[in-house]
């Protein structure tokens, strides 16, 4: 016996008629309305049911016995399919109750941008709107201009004397790692512990298997059959210290004994108040460093543009990757970047944000310095406060309470077991830092 049909035409839609029938029957076959075997009426009976032409049903059904939802049977009718694999999609879950005021996150990738500066961000996408895009793939390299600005500016904010052509545009540190991880031979990588989570989970992703390497003791570092090590030498994530000058050398001297490469996340380097930045590692030895750097912690993380410099053999897979891949960072933000730099805006908001964090370096320093470990000199747009476990929890809670979200270091952590608090002072105003200190210290006393 014929199934009945439960479909409603809108003469008022734009759509044809037989497009709508088409659309209704394909929708409840899928979500199993109408069940493998079940018979349709016929062609003629239910176009006389909707009051339509025999030409619009049998074109619908002519339509989905050609996509594979019916099928004919010769003297028997039509009727649904077999084979299609699906099963009947769930309910729809009821609406999730209204959630509260969003936390305000203190987080450690949000650059505070001086709004002073509106004017040029809208210019330079101005720019990309009058500039012609590439009439096909663009070079997956990167614009040639830009890796041009970006040389010079390695060369002269990281001590990184590198040619353009050695210079690639990327989605995004995440994105250059990976890129690099495909280059790799086969083998494990280490990454630091505690470390920059993402990269331990693109590692794994990418079918790696990860190594946890003491972010404490570099020196002891074992690089024997690694292909790769995953690095912050300026500023360790999260636990904030600079690798010393020594340490480096050492590093690089157990590489080119193993042959493993190093992979230098340089992540928010420009952000050091006590001195100058200190120089890239990838300046000490190209041949054994990948550099990785981002326009997250300077402009924007929704910008979603890196670099990577490599030595020449990672380069050259990467480009034949990328070439047969089409993968390329987007143009219109490789546009936007390149006038900003221009322009200047990118100096103009770091010297900016460096004033800005400097000052909530010390409130922070000042608040919470008391109370636990800050372990050095504060720098980029978070501290870390090593705390007991007990500590940590009921500050942080403390925090959630109040409104505000203070990552805990033991988030960060693979096998170290380190506690204490990760405290962002970049994307928040002062008066919400202000207050998330008040919350905390009043927690900690």
């Amino acid at each position: 016996m014929a199934r009945t049909l439960a479909v409603v035409l809108d003469r008022a839609d734009h759509r044809p008629l037989g497009v709508q029938l088409a659309d209704q029957v394909r929708r409840q076959v899928g979500d199993g309305r109408l069940p493998v075997g079940a018979r349709l009426p016929s062609s003629r009976a239910l176009a006389a049911e909707l009051g339509v032409a025999r030409a619009v049903t049998e074109r619908a059904y002519a339509q989905l016995v050609a996509e594979g939802w019916l099928e004919g049977r010769h003297g028997a009718g039509t009727f649904v399919a077999g084979g299609t694999g699906l099963e009947p999609a769930p309910r729809r879950r009821p609406a999730p109750a209204p959630a509260g005021p969003a936390l305000v996150r203190l987080g450690t990738g949000t650059p505070w941008i001086d709004p002073r500066y509106h004017d040029a961000w809208r210019r330079a996408w101005r720019d990309v709107a009058a500039a012609r895009p590439p009439d096909g793939y663009d070079d997956p390299r990167g614009l040639p201009a830009l890796r041009v600005e970006l040389a010079a500016r390695l060369a002269r904010t990281r001590g990184l004397d590198v040619d353009p052509d050695d210079v690639r545009l990327t989605s995004g540190t995440g994105d250059g790692w990976r890129h690099v991880l495909t280059a790799l031979p086969p083998g494990p990588v280490g990454v630091e512990d505690p470390g920059y989570r993402s990269a331990a989970a693109g590692a794994e992703l990418a079918g790696r298997t990860v190594v946890d390497l003491p972010a404490a003791g570099v020196a002891d570092w074992d690089l024997a059959g690694l292909a790769a090590a995953y690095v912050t030498p300026a500023h360790q994530h999260p636990l904030g210290h600079t690798m010393p000058g020594q340490t480096r050398v050492a590093l690089l001297a157990a590489a080119g004994a193993t042959g493993a490469l190093v992979v230098e996340d340089d992540y928010d380097s420009e952000f050091r108040y006590d001195v100058a930045p200190v120089p890239a590692l990838a300046s000490l030895d190209r041949e054994r460093v990948a550099y990785l750097g981002t326009a997250s912690k300077t402009v924007s993380p929704s910008m979603r543009l890196g670099w990577l410099v490599a030595p020449a053999e990672v380069l050259d897979r990467v480009d034949r990757t990328r070439e047969v891949t089409h993968d390329a960072a987007a143009w219109p933000v490789q546009r936007a970047f390149l006038s900003l730099l221009r322009e200047g805006y990118v100096d103009r908001v770091v010297r900016s944000a460096r004033r800005r964090y400097a000052r909530r370096a010390e409130l922070v320093a000042a608040a919470l310095g008391p109370h636990g470990d800050l372990g050095g000199p504060v720098a980029g747009m978070y501290a870390t406060l090593r705390l007991a476990e007990a500590d940590a929890r009921r500050a942080h809670d403390a925090a959630r309470s109040a409104g505000f979200d203070v990552p805990m270091l033991a988030d960060h952590c693979r096998g170290a077991d380190l506690h204490g608090l990760v405290v962002g002072f970049g994307g928040c105003t002062d008066e919400q830092l202000a207050a998330a200190l008040r919350v905390l210290t009043d927690a900690l006393a």
